[in-house]
């Protein structure tokens, strides 16, 4: 099947004489709304795109320069870039730059950190990304309904010293609703679907199609960078036959290894980089298969061999480390400690009223937009996108060591994102998590106790919230400041 090119983000060409490496193949043409490497405009409007297939309708869509995904965004470490956002829809909207540790000015949420951008108008994102990794962009804005109906792309920071592979792909996931006749389907904010596990789709999109197989050869290594920018679907993957090793979770390198189980457990807006050996026989496929919801198990794509001859008949023997980010470590023995408890949805035992969580059976009727926040932290919500004069939750003092222990009490997955920093997870339910993994959006099972640190140096009202829009829309979200 024929590959999008914008999508495919390979690194400089070196050929290693006598081993006959290629590593990464020439990087693709800047995309024709990139000035320069360090400088895109980036128009949110409306377009059409065709989700479901080559047989299926087109869809009415919001795009990002007029695909789906939008712009794919490369930047270099430690190099300025400017970013004009022209907003081409008939509402207010922002970015949010997922992942990237930035001044909170160039956040992109409402009223806590910049005006939103108005219809008509523009705005300017100007930051240095201090972290290579995999990223992503989208609005904080109506978040909910925007990223439901496109608004979402990938943005990579490339790291100084290229990583041996052969390719170096880009796999962006997407979940979609759908009607019959391919239209998205309307009424966001059900009030039932925001109290229990948010609007999961009933289509889901790699590189903004429905995918029937990806074309790889026998022998090459590839490193794939995976992105779930869905509203609420969690995914489980499973690569039939392979063995990934995962190299980078949420843009931070971490102890090469395999996945437990053999699944890659990808919440909504983590990111999550390995590296595939492709032994398989030519002319072969070979399933790649999402089964994280019991009893509806889907295959993804297919990685489809070629029939030419391998590439290489052994394993590529090169190192699977990713250089680390300038990540500054907390001091586990000197860190202040903080407890974030998440309540409320349905089957909690828990109930709002007048904005506080309140003790009660079985939390009854529709909840959510419209009808009241449906979730709390710490007792209280924060409904909506964000908006001035959100009172901080925690107040971090500037260059201390944090360590954040969140209590999911709710009977529900919640992928909670922080906002300019990257935590370091450092147990599930007293268990010490291995491998160095860092996160920006760490996904709490029901019922599940995970510690995490880090350093609170990036002054400035965060954002911590479910990413989950509808959870957070129906009041999973708060604000940590770092003063």
């Amino acid at each position: 099947m024929k590959r999008e090119p914008q999508y495919l983000v390979a690194r400089r060409g070196v050929l290693q004489a006598g081993a006959g490496l290629l590593f990464a193949a020439a990087l693709p043409p800047l995309p024709a709304w990139s000035v320069s490497p360090d400088h895109y405009r980036i128009a949110a409007a409306p377009a059409r795109a065709r989700l479901a297939g080559p047989d299926r309708p087109e869809t009415d869509v919001w795009t990002y320069n007029g695909t789906v995904p939008g712009t794919l965004v490369r930047l270099r470490q430690g190099e300025p870039t400017r970013l004009l956002v022209e907003n081409r829809l008939d509402q207010e909207t922002t970015v949010h730059w997922h992942g990237i540790r930035l001044p909170n000015a160039m956040d992109g949420v409402p009223g806590l950190t910049q005006p939103p951008i108005r219809p008509g108008e523009s705005f300017v994102y100007e930051f240095t990304p201090q972290d290579a990794g995999t990223f992503w962009y989208h609005p904080h804005a109506n978040s909910l309904e925007q990223l439901g109906r496109g608004l979402a792309g990938a943005l990579i920071v490339e790291e100084r010293e290229p990583m041996a592979v052969d390719r170096d792909l880009l796999w962006f996931l997407a979940d979609w609703r759908l009607t019959e006749e391919g239209g998205i389907a309307p009424r966001f904010g059900n009030r039932m679907e925001a109290a229990m596990s948010g609007r999961v789709g009933n289509t889901v999109t790699l590189n903004g199609r429905a995918s029937e197989a990806e074309s790889f050869r026998t022998g090459e290594r590839v490193r794939l960078r995976l992105v779930n920018a869905s509203l609420a679907r969690i995914m489980a993957l499973r690569f039939e036959g392979h063995s990934p090793v995962t190299v980078a979770i949420d843009g931070q390198p971490c102890d090469p290894h395999e996945p437990a189980g053999g699944r890659l457990l990808l919440g909504p807006a983590m990111r999550i980089d390995v590296v595939l050996d492709m032994q398989g026989e030519p002319g072969k496929r070979y399933a790649v298969i999402d089964d994280f919801y019991d009893g509806l198990a889907y295959r993804l794509t297919e990685l489809a061999y070629e029939e030419r001859p391998p590439l290489r008949t052994h394993p590529l023997d090169a190192s699977l480390d990713l250089p680390r980010n300038p990540l500054p470590e907390p001091d586990l023995a000197t860190a202040d400690r903080h407890g974030l408890t998440l309540q409320g949805g349905m089957m909690s035992g828990m109930m709002m009223r007048g904005g506080v969580m309140q003790g009660a059976g079985m939390m009854h009727g529709m909840m959510g937009m419209g009808g009241g926040a449906a979730w709390a932290i710490n007792g209280m919500s924060m409904t909506g996108d964000g908006h001035a004069g959100m009172e901080p939750a925690l107040t971090f003092q500037r260059g201390r060591s944090v360590v954040l222990k969140l209590r999911n009490e709710t009977a529900w997955w919640h992928p909670m994102h922080f906002h300019g920093h990257s935590l370091r997870v450092l147990s599930r339910n007293g268990k010490p998590v291995p491998h160095r993994q860092w996160q920006d959006t760490v996904l709490v099972a029901p019922k599940e106790v995970v510690e995490a640190a880090f350093v609170a140096d990036n002054p400035g009202d965060w954002m911590l919230h479910c990413h989950v829009m509808d959870h957070q829309m129906a009041g999973l979200m708060t604000v940590l400041r770092v003063d």
